[in-house]
């Protein structure tokens, strides 16, 4: 039986319901005890939702390290003739690896302001328990693009004798190819080990903020910026990190002279959300003018909508870059339509604020 594709739908069902379960919370709020429940709950499919992602990454990782090439994503990404930091390396090296750090840093992320000291300030708040819900929405649809596209398919033989591949069953009975692919020589570097899961760290602490500020949008409640500026502050930490690590390499690797950056659409698209995040951090400094009441949860939405579409450019392959993967498959259609179920739900109560403040 393959273990890690049980991993990854279980993940995705207990995030699911971790989510319908703090959404309930939410809109039971006028029964405390039942809405309490529903909490609880939650908090507890949260954690096991974490540990199951947690499972799989090292379950992924030691499948890379030892290079066990019947699974189609180390087959294409490790090899048996890597040295051992690039076979680790090779856990981020491929869409589903990535998706999976990702959503596994999202999951870290929540539990960590649950327990923060913000977290504990705002406990048993609808401010705290909808923002929970949105940020697990968000991974459940993280752990969607993993399910439609497995990192733990396999070859397989058809009844016909044929050699084929599979990302939902977990019991097809698998053969081993010899030898790996190996990863892509651009990627044979030791920014590879570095670079990758800094930017992704960035990258998933941004949803916090945008949870909490479309929270705050819901609600009419200002505290959110108390749960979104310390994690803002983290994202633009990470992501700082990310970008000047991936212009050194560039440098490097890629022969630019004396330049660091040439304007790739996938560098500048990372470097947008960085722009919005910095602007937030000054706006958040002045936030108690009353024209700040709009621009703050405006640039902490847009940030995350900016990170999203970053995700998209690179996944789906419209934009021509060295980053991108080319593949518009399911994976992307899925991303294109959380991208515009985003842009529309934040537009909608961005413009109620706007009109509300005038």
């Amino acid at each position: 039986m393959n273990v890690g594709m049980v991993l990854i739908w279980t993940a995705f069902l207990l995030g699911l319901l971790a989510s319908v379960s703090s959404f309930a919370g939410y809109f039971k709020r006028k029964s405390s005890e039942k809405s309490r429940k529903f909490r609880a709950l939650s908090e507890k499919l949260e954690l096991a939702g974490g540990s199951i992602v947690t499972a799989a990454t090292l379950l992924l990782t030691y499948y890379v390290f030892r290079a066990e090439t019947s699974y189609v994503y180390v087959f294409q990404h490790s090899s048996t003739d890597l040295a051992w930091y690039y076979r680790f390396s090779a856990l981020w090296a491929g869409q589903e690896g990535s998706f999976l750090l990702w959503t596994g840093f999202i999951f870290l992320m929540l539990i960590l302001m649950r327990h923060g000291k913000s977290g504990k300030a705002l406990k048993d708040t609808e401010l705290l328990n909808l923002t929970r819900a949105i940020s697990l929405a968000i991974a459940s649809v993280f752990l969607l693009l993993l399910v439609l596209k497995n990192p733990f398919s396999m070859y397989f033989f058809t009844p016909s004798g044929a050699a084929g591949t599979t990302n939902w069953n977990p019991f097809v009975e698998a053969f081993v190819v010899p030898y790996g692919q190996g990863m892509n020589p651009l990627l044979r570097n030791p920014w590879m080990a570095i670079h990758p899961p800094v930017l992704f760290l960035g990258y998933a602490a941004f949803t916090l903020p945008f949870s909490a500020a479309f929270a705050g949008l819901v609600l009419g409640d200002e505290r959110w910026t108390g749960l979104a500026s310390s994690w803002m502050r983290t994202s633009w930490l990470f992501l700082t990190l990310g970008i000047g690590f991936g212009a050194f390499w560039a440098y490097e690797v890629l022969g630019w002279g004396a330049w660091y950056w040439t304007w790739d659409p996938v560098e500048t698209s990372s470097l947008i959300p960085w722009l919005t995040a910095t602007a937030y951090l000054h706006a958040k400094l002045r936030a108690g003018a009353e024209e700040y009441r709009f621009l703050l949860p405006f640039l902490a939405i847009v940030s995350f909508i900016l990170v999203i579409t970053s995700t998209f450019v690179t996944r789906s392959g419209l934009w021509a870059s060295v980053h991108s993967w080319q593949d518009f498959s399911s994976q992307g259609k899925v991303i294109a339509s959380f991208l515009a179920v985003l842009i529309i739900s934040s537009a909608g109560l961005l413009f109620r604020r706007y009109y509300s403040d005038e």
